[in-house]
């Protein structure tokens, strides 16, 4: 059997961690939790919505909300979905303004392009140089018919963090909703949604060593009232997010919370002394560049731009799993838009890569990639000319 890849994917995906998957297989067949948790006249019922109101107490602690301000969806994309037409929606009228970044995840992207087509006019914020969004920049694009920002907390292919505590106090003044899409956030960034005028945070659990298919929406007191459900059948969740709830993959996602909350330091501190030796190696080779800023990130993501010749990105990918872009973007075979929102051109952006780390990687990656790289940049003739 071949040898498997290094895997340098973290921010595409992670893989769930054994201690979750244990949680997960107690909620399967016939002597594990497998009730309805709707069925509440029963012990199976009962027992099942003991362990979905467990994980939704630990998604809710590892982000200081309560847990009443947790709603179970599919994922992040689901759950900004709904943020941003369920608050269009809820409105009653098919005006006003939004303002989000050129930078987004496409499930804010598109979605927002198809509130532009249903009579909103959209604001897309351009990045400064270090891929940041400022709040003074959220300052000046306000208007007086602005009913929502979003704004992603990491931005999934730099790894840069915007400052979300001041651009929501700017929203926060003018009376309008603040949504933020911390997929790749939690659990890497200390959130406290009892501090930060946040009013909707979208998460999922496959960025956190918990399974696919499952995530949640953080709705604070200022949305409830201000969010039209978009899926209906039965009132779940409140009303807000109707169907049968997937009690496996929610007390999963808990566990997987609850896991990232307890290790938060210590594994911060490991990722941070991985991505330093990493980086030490990668800049000392000639043209290689950081995109985003140096100080403002997470440690766990990288993106590296080849500025000189070819990068023999090909023969890189049979040894180590990379991307070129986000996973959405790698599907459609598109340059990456954060790149070009940069500045990059499409043929800059076809040398960069997506470098991200986590729970698993070690020194021996780290040392290993590094080798593979530059074996990478020696293959392309034009790279040192």
């Amino acid at each position: 059997m071949n040898k498997r890849p290094l895997y340098f994917d973290y921010a595409a995906t992670t893989p769930v961690d054994e201690r979750v998957i244990k949680i997960m297989v107690e909620c399967l067949g016939f002597d594990g939790n497998f009730g309805n948790p709707a069925s509440s006249s029963h012990a199976f019922g009962q027992q099942a919505r003991q362990s979905v109101e467990q994980a939704r107490r630990q998604v809710a602690e590892l982000v200081g909300a309560t847990p009443e301000q947790i709603v179970w969806t599919s994922g992040a994309t689901e759950s900004n979905n709904l943020a941003l037409k369920g608050v269009a929606q809820a409105r009653g009228s098919a005006c006003g303004h939004l303002i989000t970044s050129q930078i987004e995840h496409k499930a804010i992207l598109d979605t927002a392009r198809q509130l532009q087509d249903s009579g909103v006019a959209v604001t897309y914020l351009v990045p400064d140089a270090d891929g940041l969004i400022t709040a003074q920049a959220v300052s000046d694009a306000m208007r007086e018919d602005t009913f929502l920002v979003s704004l992603m907390l990491v931005n999934n292919e730099l790894g840069t963090v915007n400052d979300i505590p001041a651009i929501g106090q700017v929203v926060r003044e003018r009376n309008a909703l603040f949504h933020v899409d911390a997929a790749q956030g939690a659990g890497k960034v200390a959130i406290d949604l009892a501090q930060w005028p946040v009013d909707l945070m979208s998460f999922s659990a496959h960025k956190l060593y918990g399974p696919k298919g499952i995530g949640a929406l953080y709705v604070g007191p200022r949305a409830h009232q201000r969010l039209l459900a978009q899926i209906h059948g039965g009132g779940h969740e409140g009303g807000l997010r109707s169907g049968t709830l997937a009690t496996h993959q929610i007390a999963a996602m808990g566990a997987a919370f609850a896991l990232a909350a307890a290790s938060f330091h210590e594994e911060k501190a490991l990722i941070v002394r991985l991505r330093e030796r990493l980086l030490e190696q990668l800049l000392s080779i000639p043209g290689v560049r950081l995109n985003g800023s140096l100080t403002r990130r997470i440690p766990h993501t990288l993106s590296l731009t080849f500025s000189e010749g070819e990068f023999n990105s090909a023969a890189l990918l049979a040894s180590m799993a990379f991307s070129a872009t986000s996973a959405c973007n790698s599907a459609s075979n598109a340059p990456s838009h954060v790149l070009l929102a940069l500045g990059h051109d499409a043929r800059t952006a076809s040398r960069t890569i997506r470098l991200s780390l986590g729970r698993f990687t070690t020194e021996q990656d780290i040392d290993q990639a590094v080798q593979l790289i530059k074996s990478a940049c020696a293959s392309a003739p034009a790279f040192w000319q």
